[in-house]
């Protein structure tokens, strides 16, 4: 029996990150595939507060939220760094991953509100896609010279982000406006393959998703 667990949802950007940083590291795990319509007892009492993906399971003990998993996993498991090592590097891996984790909220509400709060928080995409663009203009990783922790929490914006554009009809990322970022997020997706999902898959999953959003309002 598997002493690390991941309960996770395949479709899930942030279950995607777990499952990364164990296959770099090496780590043998089982995975447990959850439903959010239906969600496992082992989940309720894994993440008693928010009830969410992912959940790592080691030795018994549960543990909540990607970044903080991330952070874990580097820090128990044998194997390459994640994190980077020197310490003023270390902390720019957690300043751009908290700028990440903070734009979630807009992105999704970009997609999937309507009216002002809609434009509201397509401004702020904007802000960070335009931070991002910058950011990317003469190097391919983060912090450092090779793929790391920021790398990976940057998977939201390498393919999800284009594939809730596509199936809500929503534009924010142009190549005449964030060139850079779309040479980035390209290059990405190609590279990084085994460990991302089908985008195809993708795109089938959130125009349902899309659909039942529309029928319920």
């Amino acid at each position: 029996m598997a002493n690390v667990k991941l309960i996770g949802l395949w479709y899930s950007p942030f279950s995607k990150r777990v499952e990364w940083a164990l296959k770099i590291k090496g780590v043998e795990y089982e995975y447990i595939e959850d439903d959010l319509q239906n969600k496992s007892s082992l989940l309720l009492q894994s993440n008693p507060i928010h009830k969410a993906v992912p959940v790592l399971i080691h030795n018994g003990k549960p543990l909540c939220e990607s970044c903080v998993i991330l952070e874990y996993i580097d820090e128990t498991f044998e194997g390459p760094s994640i994190l980077p090592k020197d310490p003023y590097d270390r902390a720019l891996a957690r300043f751009w991953a908290k700028f990440f984790e903070d734009k979630g909220l807009a992105i999704r509400k970009s997609i999937f509100f309507k009216g002002d709060e809609q434009e509201k928080a397509k401004e702020e995409v904007y802000e960070m896609l335009k931070v991002l663009d910058n950011e990317l203009k003469d190097k391919k990783f983060f912090v450092g010279d090779k793929f790391g922790f920021v790398d990976i929490i940057a998977n939201a914006a390498a393919l999800w982000l284009g594939v809730l554009e596509e199936v809500s009809g929503v534009v924010l990322v142009t190549k005449e406006n964030y060139r850079n970022f779309c040479g980035w997020r390209d290059e990405y997706c190609t590279q990084n393959k085994e460990y991302l999902p089908s985008r195809e898959e993708l795109l089938a999953h959130y125009q349902v998703y899309i659909q039942r959003v529309v029928a319920s309002k």
